[in-house]
C-alpha cells in the first residue's frame, strides 16, 4: 500500500476534481504492474496497473489507495476492470468518501468471488485526499488560508500598500502551493493594492499550472485593465459581486475577459462566504486557496470555513500600524473561533513556515 501511495502522490494538484489514486499489482510477492490516475478524464490508477501487469494479473493481489469505481462517469467501472484481468485479492486504503457510493465498488467485487480488505493505511490514503473528501461529502471546496506576515502579526506596513515581507524560498512554497490548487482568492482590497497576477510561477520546472483567479469584489471596483485580466493563461477571472452592483462596470469587466458571478450579501454587508463556496463546489473546485487581505481572513476565520492554514512568519516587525493578519467584526471579537492545531512547522530560508489544521469542517 505505501508503494500505491507513492503512486497516488504523483498525481497531486492535476486530478481534480477526481481524487489522487496509486495501484500495484502484486503476484508471488513480486510487483508486476503500477500505476496512478493522472487527470480527470482519463483512465484511473486501476487501469494503468492492470495493463502494466498483463497476463501477469490473473490471480494477483491489487493494491488501490481508494475503493475501485463501479459505476460508469467519464471512463468504464474498474470493478469490471478489475474482474476481467482476474484479481483475486483486492486491498483498499480507503472506501469512496461519496454517500451515495460508498462501499458499493468493494461490495461489488466481493460478490464476484474477489477477496476484499479495506482500511490499509487509511489515515494516509484520507491525508493525500482531504479536498476530494470535503468537496464529496460536503459539496465545498478544502479552503486553505495563505499569509507571510510580520513576527509581530502584520502583513502589510500601511493599509493600501503592497509589503515584500517574506524571503525567496517562501515565495517559491506558495507558488508550489498554488500550483496544486483549483482556485486562488483574494479581497478586492488586495487586488487594488497589489494587483496580482495570481498565477503560478516556477521557474525551470515546467510544471506549472495556473487556478482559477476569484475576487471578492460587492461593488465591482476592479477596473477593467487589472493585471490578472491581461495574463497570457487558459486560468480564468472569476468576480463575485454583489445582485445590483453596476452594471455598465459588469458590462467592462465581461469584456475584458472576467466571469462575474452575483451571491447575496450577509449581514454585515460583506458577501455571503458559503455562497461563493457553493458556487464554486458546483463547479467542480476541490481546493481553494485564501490570499487575503485581512478582512477576508477574518471573515473566513470567523465564519468557521477555514480547514488549513500556511503562515509563513518572516524575522520582521512593522509595528502597530501594520495591517494585522485578520480583522474581525464585533461579533467575532465577542466569541470564541476554531480552535487552531499546529501539526507542521519548518525553515523556509530566513521564515518559518507554520502549517495548521482547523477540524471544524470534516
Amino acid at each position: 500500500m505505501r508503494l500505491a501511495l507513492q503512486e497516488a502522490k504523483k498525481g497531486m494538484g492535476r486530478t481534480s476534481p477526481n481524487p489522487c489514486v496509486g495501484a500495484v499489482v502484486i503476484n508471488h510477492g513480486k510487483v508486476v504492474g503500477k500505476g496512478y490516475h493522472k487527470k480527470a478524464g482519463t483512465p484511473h490508477a486501476e487501469i494503468h496497473a492492470l495493463q502494466a501487469a498483463g497476463g501477469k494479473a490473473k490471480e494477483a493481489t491489487l493494491y488501490v489507495t481508494l475503493e475501485p469505481c463501479n459505476h460508469t462517469g467519464r471512463t468504464p467501472p474498474c470493478t469490471e476492470a478489475v474482474l476481467r484481468a482476474g484479481i483475486s485479492r483486492v486491498v483498499i486504503g480507503m472506501l469512496d468518501p461519496n454517500p451515495t457510493v460508498a462501499g458499493g465498488g468493494a461490495d461489488y467485487l466481493s460478490s464476484h468471488g474477489v477477496t476484499v480488505s479495506a482500511g490499509v493505511l487509511e489515515q494516509e490514503c484520507c491525508e493525500i485526499n482531504l479536498p476530494f473528501i470535503k468537496h464529496a461529502t460536503t459539496g465545498h471546496p478544502w479552503v486553505i488560508m495563505k499569509a507571510g506576515m510580520s513576527i509581530d502579526g502584520r502583513i502589510a506596513a500601511v493599509p493600501g500598500q503592497a509589503t515584500p515581507i517574506t524571503g525567496k524560498e517562501s515565495l517559491r512554497r506558495v507558488h508550489g502551493l498554488r500550483s496544486q490548487v483549483d482556485a486562488i482568492l483574494v479581497g478586492i482590497g488586495t487586488a487594488l493594492a497589489d494587483d496580482p497576477s495570481l498565477t503560478t510561477r516556477l521557474h525551470g520546472s515546467g510544471s506549472g499550472r495556473d487556478p482559477l483567479r476569484v475576487v471578492l469584489d460587492t461593488e465591482l471596483r476592479l477596473p477593467a485593465a487589472a493585471g490578472m485580466l491581461q495574463q497570457d493563461s487558459p486560468a480564468r477571472t472569476w468576480i463575485f459581486c454583489a445582485r445590483g452592483a453596476d452594471k455598465k462596470q459588469h458590462r467592462r469587466l465581461e469584456a475584458a475577459g472576467a466571469v462575474i458571478k452575483t451571491v447575496p450579501v450577509a449581514s454585515r454587508g460583506e458577501l455571503e462566504l458559503k455562497a461563493v463556496l457553493t458556487v464554486l463546489g458546483r463547479a467542480g473546485v476541490t481546493s481553494l486557496l485564501v490570499e487575503g487581505g485581512s478582512r477576508v481572513h477574518g471573515s473566513f476565520l470567523e465564519s468557521g470555513l477555514v480547514d488549513q492554514l500556511f503562515l509563513f512568519v518572516a524575522p520582521i516587525f512593522l509595528g502597530e500600524q501594520g495591517v494585522p493578519l485578520a480583522t474581525f467584526s464585533q461579533r467575532g471579537r465577542r466569541r470564541r473561533l476554531s480552535q487552531l492545531k499546529v501539526v507542521k512547522s519548518r525553515r523556509c530560508g530566513e521564515d518559518v513556515l507554520l502549517e495548521g489544521r482547523f477540524f471544524n469542517t470534516i
